[in-house]
This record gives C-alpha cells, sequence and structure tokens, in this order.
C-alpha cells in the first residue's frame, strides 16, 4: 500500500493551478471534467502519480471558497535550500508565514507558506526531514 494523493478543494481552479506549478514547481499531471456533477479536477506533483504521492485540486462549480476547519494541519515538502527555496516563492508572488528557522524544541529547519485558498505548506530542508524535531 502507499498514499496516492490528497484532495483539497478549492475556490479558483486556474489560480490554484498556477500556484501549484509556477510558485511551488510542480507539474500539471492531468485534468478531467464531470458536467453531470458540475466539478473539475486537476492532479499536480513533483513526479507521476505511479512514483509518488500528488495533490488532487477539486474545484466544485460555482463554489469560490471553503471554510478550512480546525482540524486540518498543513501538507509538507521537503525542499533542498529553504532559504533560495523561500525567496523563490516570495519574488513568484507567494505568502510566507513562518520565516525559515528551527522548529519548535528541534533543530529541523522548517518554514511555512500559504496557498490562494488559505491551505498551509510546511517547507522542510531536506537535511533535517525524516528526524522528527532534529
Amino acid at each position: 500500500m502507499r498514499i496516492l494523493h490528497t484532495m483539497l478543494r478549492v475556490g479558483d481552479l486556474q489560480r490554484s493551478i498556477q500556484f501549484y506549478t509556477d510558485v511551488m514547481g510542480m507539474t500539471l499531471l492531468r485534468q478531467s471534467e464531470n458536467t453531470e456533477y458540475k466539478y473539475t479536477l486537476a492532479f499536480v506533483g513533483y513526479a507521476e502519480e505511479t512514483e509518488q504521492a500528488v495533490l488532487e485540486l477539486t474545484y466544485n462549480w460555482g463554489t469560490d471558497h471553503y471554510a478550512l476547519g480546525d482540524a486540518y494541519g498543513h501538507i509538507a515538502i521537503e525542499v533542498d535550500d529553504i532559504h533560495a527555496t523561500c525567496e523563490n516563492i516570495r519574488q513568484q508572488g507567494g505568502q510566507i508565514t513562518r520565516e525559515p528557522g528551527p522548529v519548535k524544541g528541534g533543530t529541523t529547519v522548517i518554514a511555512f507558506v500559504r496557498d490562494p485558498d488559505n491551505y498551509s505548506i510546511e517547507l522542510i530542508e531536506k537535511k533535517g526531514a525524516g528526524k522528527g524535531l532534529g
């Protein structure tokens, strides 16, 4: 077994595709519409779905925002150079909500960014990824 994807409901599909491809560096892998049930799906990721987990962006026609609730935490993405990644995100118009630095109570270097629908994305520097608090 393996994790295939995480689904996020988005209010503007093209805006979200642009963010995840241009700002976060993912590739649009596939997109499909369901006219009967009025939704569109777009799958984005850093590799093909056969190789690693991806994001499914779901746009329900006519819905432009969602209440995120308090159970959602974040998506985590490993990066080689967290400072360069944050600078690139800023230059592309992305919003850094926590500057790079060690996780509270540890040494693993993390940062946070928000997507256009206000979903939180944690960036974890590669040398500390998978080590918990470090």
